[in-house]
Formats: C-alpha cells, structure tokens, sequence
C-alpha cells in the first residue's frame, strides 16, 4: 500500500477528471469507486447513492479524488512535477492537459530546463512539465511564498523527521545575485517513506493561497502510528473534523488508519453507515472506536 496518497476536492467532477487524467498517462486506471449513502449525503449535501471517491493510479502512482463540494479550489501552491523521458511525450502531455487551461510558464527551453512548462488545468489542478529521467513520474511539487516564504527547507526537515524511510535527496539555494537571501531554497527533492517530494520557497507576490483542495492522506497500520502524527502534524497547526490537520506550514494532512476504506466499502451497508456516523463524530480517528461501531 502507497503509504501517502495526493487527495484531490473536486465539486462534483471527480469521475471526469479520473477519467481524463488515467487516459493521456500511461500505466494509468481507474481502481475503486465509492458512493455517499444517508450520512455523508446529508452532511455533504451529496445525493445518496452519488458518486463519492475515486480511487485511480497515474503512471503506476495512487491518487484519490472526491467529489466533495464547493468547499476548496485548487491553486498552483501546490502542483504536481512530471517527468518526461522525451519529446513526443512532453509535446502529448501538454497538448491534452493546455487544453481550456491557463497557461503559467509557456512550454520551451529556460536556464534550469531543455524543456518545461506549468499551467492549470481546466479542472484548475496545475502540473509543471519537464524533460527528465526519474524514477518517479510524478512528484507533489509544494511552493512556499507569503507568510510561509523561507520556510521551505525547515518544512522539508521536519516533514522527514516524521516518517521512515525518508531523506533529503538534494537541496539548491539561491545565491545572493538571485535572491535577497542566499539561504532560501530554490529547489529541493525529499522523498518520506521513500516517495519523492519537491519544494521551493518563492519570494513573488501570488494572487493565491495553499488550500485542502490537494492534501495527503496518509494510511496508517496502528493506533500508535495516528497518535503520534496527529500529536506532530497539529503542534500550532490546525486539527480538524475525521482525521484532517492543517499544519504549521498550511499543508493539509488526512492521518487514517489503513483499514478505513475497507470499512466504509463494507457490503453491509449498515455496518459502513455506522462507521461513517462515528468518522464525523471526530477529530483524530481512533480505530477501536470505528471497529466498535
């Protein structure tokens, strides 16, 4: 099981975005599909027997969308980073995902690039495009500007503090000439229980925030595991209803228990609405409690 998942708030078109996104990447499928029953329907203002999550995977990767309501939007705070082995991919990639989009950085050759290029989707998710050899196709890509600017290689630090099997992979600064200051960060790789993560900080003015219409899920085998980062992840954070936390840095987490799908796909749809009944009931999800209901 892919131990961080990249979840995705769309309003209602999750299943078309799914279906897009699994037809331009290769090795890419839709894989579960779950709908809201009476609880979550009524909380979400969702029609019970709708479509809730889809659970799909993009060059081999997992991802997560939701149909959850006009509670989010997406904005290029956070953006995934693709690599592209060549040309004719880059050039396909690009042609489908420009397609009603809004276009940040053309697509051409730039100093730290052959070839890149960022936009925002017409679903409004922002992808950056660029020609590179890695063993992870697609990378969570985290901008920090604002409030949070120069804060990118501490996150970076902390973020790998907390899960195993994670490390800093390579870090660049800016140099004095570039930056006003030559410590912040202008990009960084890390990988947390050995799936890759960039980083930047960015001193310009943007017209957008970070918000939770991209977190993480991150599935947990024990109680223990939730305990300890919930207790982490919500230090001058913001902890929130059924596993969410907002933390210090403004990136959205859903700290769950591995077995938490299985219950709420239970075929016994009394057992899963019970479950769902106990989920909003929380704030840090506490397994005996779901397996009780």
């Amino acid at each position: 099981m892919q131990k961080i998942t990249p979840f995705l708030w769309f309003d209602d078109n999750a299943e078309e975005a799914a279906n897009f996104y699994t037809s331009i990447f290769k090795n890419s499928k839709i894989e579960n599909t779950s709908y809201y029953g009476e609880t979550a329907g009524k909380i979400s203002g969702k029609s019970k027997g709708s479509i809730m999550t889809i659970s799909f995977q993009l060059s081999g990767q997992n991802f997560i969308a939701i149909n959850g309501g006009p509670n989010f939007t997406f904005t290029p705070g956070i953006s995934f980073f693709v690599n592209c082995e060549t040309n004719e991919e880059i050039d396909y990639l690009w042609k489908n995902l420009s397609e009603g989009s809004t276009v940040l950085m053309e697509l051409g050759k730039y100093p730290f690039s052959e070839k890149f290029g960022w936009l925002q989707d017409k679903y409004g998710v922002s992808w950056q495009l660029n020609m590179a050899s890695r063993p992870q196709k697609i990378v969570p890509f985290l901008m920090f500007f604002g409030n949070q600017y120069g804060k990118a290689e501490e996150a970076m630090n902390f973020y790998v503090s907390l899960f195993k099997s994670s490390r800093v992979t390579n870090i660049e600064h800016y140099s004095r000439e570039e930056n006003d200051s030559e410590r912040k960060v202008k990009r960084t790789i890390f990988s947390l229980s050995g799936q890759e993560f960039m980083a930047l900080d960015s001193h310009m003015n943007h017209p957008f925030t970070i918000t939770p219409a991209i977190s993480f899920l991150v599935n947990c085998e024990t109680q223990e595991e939730i305990n300890d980062l919930w207790e982490k992840l919500s230090k001058e954070g913001v902890p929130e209803q059924c596993g969410w936390i907002k933390d210090k840095y403004g990136i959205s987490w859903q700290i769950v228990p591995a077995i938490l799908n299985h219950m709420l796909t239970d075929k016994d749809t009394e057992k899963s609405e019970r479950v769902m009944k106990a989920l909003f009931g929380m704030q840090k999800i506490n397994i005996q409690d779901l397996q009780l209901a």
